[in-house]
């Protein structure tokens, strides 16, 4: 049964909407002013209430602004009795958040139509916000998906710490690296254009094609990605993923491959930003490391270029998304990329803590506001 409370400090016109509001199949509760009426709606969460504008101790517009602003009563359905019917009244009642008027006394017909349509409005409103629930909730457990789905670290000749912050919407990064064989390393990180479900799915989709190493040279051949190759890969991905199929979503990636016997790092990227090198020396030495190329999907028949690069003794390499830098701040800049870098350069020495600390700085770029954009982070030492 839908529940209506009544605050009026006038016993008659209590008493009067009680027996009216009964004999429709409401439950009613009443108040006999805005202090009393405050605390019964907070206990009891009615439906809608109806509420005398004029009232000694809280007046109707202190109680329309308190419950308006409390988000577990906002949703009520809010009707002010007022013998006011100036057009400022009525907008200082509708600033304050009132949903409707009633003339005071109320004529009954009148009275029934109004209570029917904000009950409506209000039965439409909670379904919308448990339609919007069920959707965070889904949201939240793809997210989760999507995190599971993100490789273990990595210790050995090569370590491998990573990173994964999700912004506020559902988005699309996604990274892996695995041992094509006991010498060469495997290593991407990718990030789908937008936000939402539609992102995350291509992603995922990626990610398990690439994991199986069931990519092939397009759609319709049988002729499997020779994975040692990076520009073969990102060729046969752009082949593969093409906007015109895929929701004219499209992605950037970055994709290496390191053998470890000759300490060379082969790699090819596809519009996504810079790999950052960095040597373990009193004075570091950075390279970023980039190809020319277009995003995946963006057009057809593509041919990525790659390039090779020499590891020194105990450099790491950082992977990102762009989400990592593009961080707006309050002047209207952004944090950027050289910002990021000097972060990678003064880190600390132990380096389990490293991405901590590297997080750690770009929160605090953000001044600790939520991510407008999936952040993705790898940190790789090759021990040589």
């Amino acid at each position: 049964m839908l529940q209506i409370l009544v605050i009026d400090d006038d016993p008659t016109i209590r008493m009067t909407l009680q027996r009216f509001l009964k004999s429709q199949g409401y439950d009613v509760i009443v108040a006999k002013d805005g202090q009393e009426g405050l605390a019964k709606a907070r206990e009891m969460h009615p439906s809608l209430i109806i509420c005398d504008w004029m009232m000694p101790i809280i007046d109707g517009l202190e109680v329309c602004r308190q419950v308006k602003s409390n988000p577990d009563l906002a949703n009520i359905y809010l009707i002010l009795l007022t013998a006011r019917d100036q057009e400022g009244d009525l907008v200082r009642g509708l600033d304050m958040g009132a949903d409707d008027f009633l003339g005071k006394p109320p004529r009954i017909n009148e009275l029934r139509a109004r209570v029917r349509a904000g009950l409506r409005l209000y039965q439409a409103t909670e379904e919308i916000q448990r339609q919007k629930r069920l959707i965070e909730q889904e949201l939240a457990q793809a997210s989760q998906y999507v995190r599971s789905l993100l490789p273990a670290p990595l210790e050995g000749d090569v370590s491998i710490q990573s990173s994964f912050l999700p912004s506020t919407q559902l988005g699309g990064d996604s990274f892996d690296y695995f041992w094509l064989d006991s010498d060469h390393l495997a290593l991407y990180l990718l990030d789908v254009s937008g936000h939402g479900v539609g992102s995350a799915l291509l992603s995922v989709s990626v990610l398990n094609l690439m994991r199986t190493r069931s990519l092939r040279r397009s759609r319709t051949s049988q002729d499997t990605t020779n994975f040692y190759n990076p520009s073969e890969v990102l060729s046969d991905l752009n082949n593969t993923f093409q906007m015109a199929v895929h929701n004219e979503m499209y992605f950037t990636i970055w994709y290496g491959v390191y053998d470890k016997r000759t300490h060379t790092l082969v790699y090819a990227s596809g519009g996504h930003p810079p790999a950052v090198l960095i040597s373990n020396q009193e004075i570091p030495k950075i390279k970023l490391l980039k190809t020319a190329g277009l995003p995946i999907g963006m057009m057809p028949d593509i041919d990525y270029q790659e390039q090779v690069c020499e590891i020194d003794t105990s450099s790491r390499l950082y992977l990102f998304s762009d989400g990592v830098y593009e961080i707006p701040q309050e002047n209207d800049s952004i944090w950027g990329f050289n910002a990021l870098i000097d972060t990678f350069i003064r880190i600390p020495s132990d380096r389990h803590s490293r991405i901590e600390h590297i997080l750690t700085c770009v929160k605090a770029a953000a001044n600790n506001r939520p991510f407008e954009d999936d952040l993705s982070l790898l940190e790789v030492e090759f021990h040589i």
